[in-house]
């Protein structure tokens, strides 16, 4: 138990494209004590897999899943120590991570490309956010759900992005049926780094919404999946559906392995996990309906809540809890912005 009269902090953790960044945060106001940066080892794997010489093709982007375990035992120790706030004081931690960023897993959560047997399968790596290689497969989900006037499609301004969950799953289900079916779990980063601090694996409703096409309680029907790719009907069943976590709401408890890694106590509050630009809206208080906030980095986003179900051409999304409970969720903007300037 933490004392009523000391101050409690949380820890948040950011996964980005390069580096994860931890920060140590004052619950009584909100105020950023210290802080810790962890570049990812790997970085992004654009050219080839490691210790392979063998070329990726081209529009791909893969990541590997060790270097996001390293900021949990890297940074995260490394902000708390430089905060100064004893483990004990700490009463939770939440994460964001970049969207869509896909992990393939077996059912405890192991991804597929630490099994060695897969270690030189480019499709068993984490599928980055900006792998674009499925564009193909995107633009079939867009035309077959235009064609059948599926009710969701309009959700996404009339387009389906090569960066979200069926796109990637169906490129790996068409180009490598080994790795496909060996796939347990199709998991979304930011769910995936709560699944490896609690051992709960909880879908959160952000990125089932904007990323996997989860509107009024239902993905794309197995019918619909089945004409889009011959056997793939039984995709959702078999390697996505999870139960839905509302957000920041607790998923679980910190294990005493994930306890092992941070330096934090055993037990504490993990948050459901969140994508990056969704969670800046409350972080930047722009939660009232119809206030707008723009997030400007890798990709430019432009978030904003209201009362209001709209279906705007050209929008990421809308999504009913997609950035806070009770609020219309709506996004737009343009991917890849920090690639284009470079």
């Amino acid at each position: 138990m933490v004392d009523s009269g000391v101050d409690r902090y949380t820890i948040g953790v950011d996964f980005g494209t390069l580096s994860g960044r931890a920060v140590v945060v004052r619950v009584s106001d909100g105020t950023e004590v210290a802080h810790a940066v962890h570049e990812y080892a790997h970085g992004v794997l654009e050219q080839t897999l490691p210790g392979t010489s063998a070329p990726l093709p081209d529009s791909w982007a893969l990541q590997v899943p060790q270097d996001y375990r390293d900021v949990l035992r890297i940074a995260v120790p490394a902000a708390l120590n430089a905060s100064g706030v004893a483990p004990e004081h700490v009463v939770g931690i939440g994460t964001d991570f970049t969207a869509c960023t896909m992990v393939p897993t077996y059912a405890d959560g192991t991804p597929l490309n630490e099994d060695p047997r897969f270690a030189d399968r480019p499709h068993a790596y984490v599928k980055l956010w900006k792998h674009h290689a499925a564009q193909p497969q995107a633009d079939r989900i867009t035309q077959l759900a235009a064609l059948r006037d599926e009710s969701w499609l309009p959700r996404y301004g009339g387009l389906i992005s090569s960066e979200w969950e069926f796109a990637k799953a169906l490129q790996i289900y068409e180009e490598d049926r080994e790795i496909y079916d060996a796939i347990d779990r199709w998991v979304e980063a930011s769910d995936w780094i709560v699944w490896q601090l609690c051992g709960t694996y909880v879908r959160n409703a952000c990125a089932a919404g904007y990323k996997g096409n989860l509107q009024d309680g239902h993905y794309p029907s197995e019918e619909f999946l089945a004409e889009l790719s011959p056997g793939f009907g039984p995709f959702v069943v078999d390697k996505l559906d999870q139960p839905l976590g509302e957000l920041g709401s607790c998923a679980g408890r910190l294990t005493a392995e994930a306890a092992a890694w941070t330096g934090l106590p055993e037990g504490i509050a993990v948050a459901v996990g969140n994508v990056d630009a969704h969670v800046t809206a409350p972080a930047a208080g722009a939660v009232k309906h119809g206030r707008m906030v723009a997030i400007m980095g890798t990709s430019t986003c432009h978030m904003m809540s209201s009362d209001r179900l709209q279906n705007v051409p050209g929008m990421c999304g809308v999504v009913d809890g997609g950035i806070v409970a009770g609020s219309y969720g709506y996004e737009a903007g343009q991917s890849g912005v920090g690639d284009i300037f470079e």
